[in-house]
């Protein structure tokens, strides 16, 4: 049995593509039970999110497996194969096996590092399995998948720094105040940089998220995305002091708030920190407001060099995590050889052959007999493993062609332990 994967990704396919091979929630069981009908697949699991559309297999026949599922994505998609299948990645054994290692790991991500890749690859197995569409291959190479994101995760660095505007935004945050919990944020702006700071914030504890912009209407519609409140924005200067985290992108051509503005804010809330982010170009707040006490002030700039720091970070990590990747490539690719025929009958005829060898020389040893008669009884005990073995081991060598043949093979390893020393 070999591991084959289909698919398409951010970098091989542009999103109008990727968007019009997506597998909806509602349609995947029928999606999976249609899909490991196709005769060459023994096993199946749909992996489909925003950046990447891939089909898991088990397949004895790697190449018709392939075609046959490529095939299967266009017609199931009501798309022409012309304009597909240059887009559709093929691998195949450890190729494939790598590959998938590399994307629950997140090293193929659009953002390397990102934690949620893994979380929507064990979804997709488990649906795989509630469908029961994914037996003992599948199921073993996802688990040693999930065991090699998770050391990924845990012995380097590659989750720990922040690779995106947003996500640096909450890191210096974190710098500032520790903890987010508890703290509020205020949106100048109603547009997609505010809203993704926001997200990453909120994901990290901050507590309330208040917006004003020019259109009064969207600032309505972002705060009750978070559950916050708006005003408009004439009401900014009173309502600067309520906000611990103040992030700014407008388009404005005139600064938003002035150091005149942070100095009255700071007043009531005490001397409070406010640290304020500036991701509008050209800018929103006025630089000089870096110099007033308790404020701190970072722009686009400022942000931008902690992303391309951190991004270097990770490629160094990168490196690490792949020399996980590659260790656990081949124990995986190991255990699946074990599932061949012909390896198990040779494996099990070793294990009855050494302890035939065994038992006889523990008893002749303490016989007194010719070289005649020792030679008869080894005679014996050889034909007697013979007979013993010939049965089981046709009989496994016609199972083995089954479609369920790997779990045979996989049992007769497990109960005559031929996996251990």
């Amino acid at each position: 049995m070999k591991i084959v994967v289909v698919g398409l990704n951010h970098n091989s396919a542009p999103v109008a593509l990727r968007e019009k091979v997506a597998f909806s929630g509602d349609q995947l069981p029928e999606d999976l039970r249609t899909l490991t009908s196709l005769d060459a697949v023994a096993e199946g699991t749909i992996l489909s999110t925003c950046n990447r559309v891939e089909i898991y297999l088990a397949s004895r026949d790697p190449d018709t497996a392939a075609a046959q599922t490529s095939q299967w994505i266009a017609e199931s998609h009501a798309l022409d194969p012309s304009d597909l299948f240059p887009h559709l990645y093929i691998k195949s054994e450890s190729s494939a096996v790598e590959h998938g290692f590399r994307v629950a790991a997140s090293l193929d991500s659009m953002v390397m590092g990102e934690p949620q890749i893994l979380g929507q690859m064990k979804q997709a197995y488990q649906q795989s399995v509630a469908n029961e569409c994914s037996g003992l291959v599948l199921h073993r190479f996802f688990q040693h998948a999930f065991l090699t994101a998770k050391r990924v995760r845990s012995e380097t660095s590659i989750a720990e720094s922040s690779v995106s505007v947003a996500s640096a935004a909450v890191e210096l945050a974190k710098r500032i105040f520790g903890e987010l919990n508890g703290h509020t944020c205020l949106l100048i702006g109603a547009g997609e940089m505010c809203e993704l700071a926001a997200t990453h914030l909120v994901a990290n504890g901050v507590e309330e998220v208040l917006v004003t912009n020019r259109t009064f209407e969207r600032a309505v519609s972002l705060a009750e995305k978070f559950n916050g409140h708006a005003f408009p924005l004439d009401q900014l200067e009173e309502n600067l002091h309520r906000a611990d985290i103040i992030i700014s992108s407008t388009g404005s051509t005139v600064y938003m708030v002035n150091p005149e503005m942070v100095e009255t804010a700071l007043k009531e809330r005490l001397q409070r920190p406010m640290f304020f982010i500036d991701i509008a170009v050209p800018r929103d707040l006025d630089p000089e407001i870096g110099q007033v006490d308790s404020a701190f002030l970072y722009n686009m700039d400022d942000l931008s060099q902690l992303v391309e720091s951190n991004r270097q970070d990770r490629a160094l990590a990168a490196d690490e995590a792949q020399e996980i990747v590659s260790t656990e490539v081949p124990a995986f690719t190991n255990w699946l050889g074990t599932l061949d025929v012909v390896p198990t009958i040779k494996a099990l005829r070793q294990r009855a052959e050494g302890l035939r060898d065994e038992v006889v020389q523990k008893h002749l040893s303490g016989w007194e007999l010719t070289d005649h008669d020792r030679k008869k009884v080894e005679n014996l005990a050889r034909q007697l493993v013979n007979k013993m073995l010939h049965d089981p081991t046709e009989r496994l060598r016609a199972l083995s062609a089954e479609q369920e043949g790997d779990l045979y093979i996989d049992a007769a390893r497990r109960l005559y332990k031929l996996d251990e020393p």
